[in-house]
């Protein structure tokens, strides 16, 4: 792949998400974190359109809900609600989601940008996927809104949307104390760039993650057509669009116990070295950043190194040892 092409993919990685019956993207680039909704801030005058405040990393960051802007009905908001942490190139803010999809690369040919968009729309393209079209989100067409201080927004009781139930504001709570405790993102002040960005999740009980760099799609399911006479590792090809991917089982490949099976197939589609896998795993967790500083360096092998995030340690996965490791030579099908 050309340097060109590379950076235009990556500029075009979305990490795309469901509010209400639609669903929206956003660059990823433009993504620092995905956390389960914690406990907010609400002091007595906000804007109609702000529903809480949030500590994060020395900042105390507005958290809103684009159904505002759009009009649309805000539902009750529970503790499976998902926050998307987002930065532009002056400000992080908040935008809570009914759920996280996963992360796309989105082709420059299926995009239709919207006409007579202004700084203010907060919707400039669609892109049609599988028969759907997902809204593309322009973050600073949100920047320019949250500097406005008319309440022009529909009135709402915003307290009345959380959860009032002992139980989920104990689990809230606990999630904002853990954003507090937290030192993965110590961003100096006016600072919005971190070096490091990956996506996590769980083999067994265990933690780990690829950089984002490597990484073209995740999907929370897919299905996968086994194919007779090859290595016990690899669980079979699944086709992509008309694209054929050999689907590597990661705790095969890895030497790490076998658990049962699981009614649902994540997997993780990277690209190095020109080769192209999606790689099963059991449970995809999270994007985020992280200080590069903090990371414990490991020798060579299939972990590449580890570090310590939200109370959990995390394995890197040495993506260029994998993706060139002789077992693998029959994988590009």
């Amino acid at each position: 792949m050309s340097n060109n092409n590379y950076i235009e993919q990556k500029k075009n990685t979305h990490l795309y998400f469901q509010i209400g019956d639609n669903k929206y993207a956003i660059n990823s680039d433009n993504i620092l974190e995905i956390m389960k909704l914690p406990a907010l801030d609400y002091p007595q005058k906000l804007p109609n359109n702000i529903v809480g405040l949030l500590k994060y990393n020395n900042f105390v960051i507005n958290i809103l809900d684009i159904r505002f802007y759009l009009n649309i009905e805000v539902p009750q908001y529970n503790i499976h609600n998902e926050l998307l942490i987002v930065k532009t190139d002056e400000v992080i803010y908040g935008i809570i989601t009914d759920k996280v999809i996963g992360i796309l690369p989105f082709e420059t040919s299926l995009m239709d940008a919207i006409p007579f968009v202004d700084n203010k729309m907060i919707i400039d393209s669609l892109y049609k996927f599988n028969n759907e079209t997902i809204f593309v989100i322009n973050i600073y067409a949100i920047e320019n809104l949250l500097k406005e201080h008319e309440n022009k927004w529909k009135e709402i009781d915003i307290l009345s949307l959380f959860p009032q139930d002992e139980h989920s504001k104990s689990i809230m709570a606990k999630r904002t104390l853990s954003i507090i405790d937290k030192a993965s993102l110590k961003l100096a002040s006016g600072e919005l760039h971190v070096k490091n960005k990956y996506i996590s999740f769980n083999l067994n009980d265990d933690c780990y993650c690829i950089a984002l760099d490597y990484v073209k799609e995740v999907l929370k399911d897919t299905s996968i057509t086994n194919v007779p006479g090859t290595p016990d590792f690899i669980e079979g090809i699944m086709n992509l669009r008309g694209d054929y991917i050999t689907v590597i089982n990661l705790k095969k490949f890895l030497n790490l116990p076998l658990t049962s099976a699981q009614d649902k197939k994540p997997v993780v589609i990277i690209k190095c070295n020109e080769l192209k896998l999606a790689l099963l795993i059991d449970k995809i967790n999270e994007l985020f950043e992280f200080q590069e500083d903090n990371i414990i360096e490991q020798g060579e092998g299939y972990f590449s190194n580890e570090f310590m995030y939200n109370e959990n340690l995390y394995t890197i996965l040495n993506i260029e040892k994998i993706s060139s490791d002789k077992k693998l030579i029959i994988t590009d099908m």
